[in-house]
């Protein structure tokens, strides 16, 4: 999560509203997101107890994990270099150290995911300093601008970005765009716990929990947390959006509307055919690159994992109105009060039961997206991709940038 302290985010972004939405979606556990921030740290110290299970509590007892993002922009083997880091912190009292570190090294007050130009093992080492169990987490590694892998700011491995901090690496976010299934892939990542979380800025349900990490534990502790994700003991299953559904999937140029699949954009070498520039890159191409198993390949001991669409874009879908609209609303509000949690409804809550408060239109289509049976137009170069519910189902236009014309022989491309 970011808070409402980062840029682009609601000034409503607060623990009240992120435990209120997070009851909503059936999530458990939050992340507080931006934990550094001096104006926010001061505000979890008067919103959230803490205990010595380093699982921190809201006066109802709802709990958050110390958590936070940052972003490293710095040159390394003549390339400039953005990487974003995930982190995770066991106190308040860490929190503060760590903020304390970072000040010495720039500002923490203008964003809650602030940019530093020191390189990530240099990162790691100062975060180890502080706290031996802070968790450092690469963050949705293959995002073509800021990430590990990243088409346009990466590397080629984990040992090349981390170097002799690589051992300190124990787990991988697979961010929108990839999938676990997509980095079993890689032989190189066998040995990382693959998680997945939503880089959310804002507390709606159609951005929060639209990814997330299931554990098994014998009880909420930061310790077993941190176990899990080092050993993968206790590490049940993620939850994922079809990577499609993600805005960095296919190759692309939003300013042109094109939108390439990774053979087709080849091709062209990557450059769009409209303006003659470089197409974003995007992540189904960038882990074929790096690839060195076939499609499909399961790797020992995988975790399990399920893709499901957010209901809001569902409901969406159905009615066909916007997603943050009234009607879709109204919708979700009806289904939530009669049915429980939306990951109850997406993932457990009987047919039988769907069927007595919902149209059958809207009950199909959760089934479907429980079935893993919802296909989608990947998204490109920032937007996101399009769920597809129904063969006469009308493609969306892109603000300012007009129907996106590829997309249409992609559907045929998806039917036959």
């Amino acid at each position: 999560m970011h808070s409402k302290y980062s840029r682009a985010c609601s000034k409503d972004l607060d623990i009240a509203h992120m435990e209120q939405y997070a009851k909503i979606k059936g999530v458990n556990l939050m992340g507080t997101g931006d934990f550094q921030h001096p104006k926010w740290q001061q505000e979890l110290k008067e919103n959230l107890i803490e205990d010595d299970t380093g699982i921190l509590k809201t006066k109802t007892g709802f709990p958050f994990m110390l958590t936070s993002e940052i972003s490293l922009i710095y040159t390394q083997g003549g390339k400039g270099r953005k990487v974003h880091n995930v982190i995770w912190a066991k106190s308040l009292e860490v929190a503060a150290q760590v903020s304390d570190e970072l000040l010495r090294r720039g500002r923490i007050d203008y964003d809650g995911r602030p940019i530093f130009g020191m390189n990530c093992p240099e990162f790691v080492d100062i975060m180890k300093g502080v706290d031996k169990d802070i968790e450092i987490i690469p963050a949705h590694i293959w995002t073509p601008w800021f990430a590990m892998f990243g088409s346009n700011s990466g590397f080629d491995t984990v040992k090349e970005c981390f170097k002799d901090k690589t051992k300190e690496i124990h787990a991988l976010e697979t961010g929108l765009s990839s999938d676990p299934e997509m980095n079993w892939r890689l032989s190189q990542l066998d040995k990382y716990n693959l998680v997945s979380f939503s880089d959310s800025h804002s507390f709606w349900p159609w951005r929060m929990g639209r990814e997330s990490t299931v554990f098994d534990l014998p009880e909420l502790n930061y310790d077993y947390i941190i176990n899990a994700v080092h050993s993968g003991e206790g590490l049940k299953e993620t939850i994922e959006v079809d990577p499609g559904y993600g805005k960095y999937h296919w190759d692309g140029h939003r300013k042109c509307a094109v939108v390439l699949s990774p053979s087709e954009s080849n091709k062209i070498n990557k450059i769009c055919p409209k303006c003659g520039r470089p197409m974003t890159i995007g992540v189904e191409n960038r882990v074929e690159e790096l690839a060195d198993r076939p499609i499909g390949f399961v790797k020992d001991n995988a975790k399990p994992f399920k893709k499901y669409i957010p209901m809001s874009d569902l409901i969406s879908g159905v009615i066909g109105k916007g997603v943050s609209t009234k009607s879709v609303w109204t919708e979700y509000n009806k289904v939530v009060s009669k049915l429980g949690s939306e990951y109850d409804i997406l993932r457990k809550v009987p047919r039988i039961e769907l069927d007595k408060y919902l149209d059958k239109p809207l009950v199909d289509v959760i089934i479907k997206n429980r079935n893993q049976e919802i296909k989608v137009i990947p998204g490109y170069d920032g937007v996101y991709g399009i769920p597809i519910l129904s063969k006469n189902q009308k493609m969306p236009e892109l603000p300012k940038f007009g129907p996106i014309k590829n997309k249409q022989v992609g559907l045929q491309e998806f039917f036959g």
